[in-house]
């Protein structure tokens, strides 16, 4: 397969990380300094604390999401490398799921406080979102397993 054939996906991984990491630098800093409302400032911490937290498995999920695409381009896609990335990339987005979960009732009380009930909606976003890919990548994983075996059945038989 082409190297440049992943490229446009590769591209795709760094555009999506490159704004988390800003507002991860600068955005989420200049919210506990700048409250909406500083009523309600004590309320951000542990919404800022969480978002803070599911960064790691982010980048974590972007870089083995690089390093599969790496893999499709070195013709190894069928690999337990692949497996491997599929796994992390599932257990990533499970881990954020789970943290906001956990900063769900926080954003649920500064809903309430604020008069915004739209924001729990908005707070859902992103436990729905991780759950859809880890749920995707759980079958991908399930999937490319099956055909690294049937491909070493085959392989064993010839």
């Amino acid at each position: 397969m082409k190297r440049g054939s992943t490229l446009f996906l590769k591209l795709a991984v760094f555009f999506i990380g490159t704004p988390v990491l800003a507002l991860g630098i600068f955005g989420l800093i200049w919210l506990v300094k700048n409250p909406a409302n500083p009523e309600f400032a004590h309320i951000l911490y542990p919404i800022v604390i969480g978002m803070y937290v599911t960064v790691i498995p982010f980048f974590v999920a972007l870089y083995q999401a690089f390093k599969l695409l790496s893999y499709i381009d070195k013709n190894q896609a069928f690999s337990e490398l692949s497996v491997k990335s599929l796994k992390l990339i599932k257990l990533c987005a499970m881990i954020i799921g789970g943290v906001y979960v956990v900063i769900w009732p926080f954003v649920f009380l500064l809903a309430e406080l604020d008069d915004a009930p739209g924001l729990v909606i908005v707070g859902g976003g992103p436990v729905f979102g991780s759950m859809v890919i880890a749920v995707f990548a759980a079958v991908l994983q399930r999937l490319l397993q099956k055909a690294i075996n049937i491909k070493s059945e085959n392989d064993l038989t010839v």
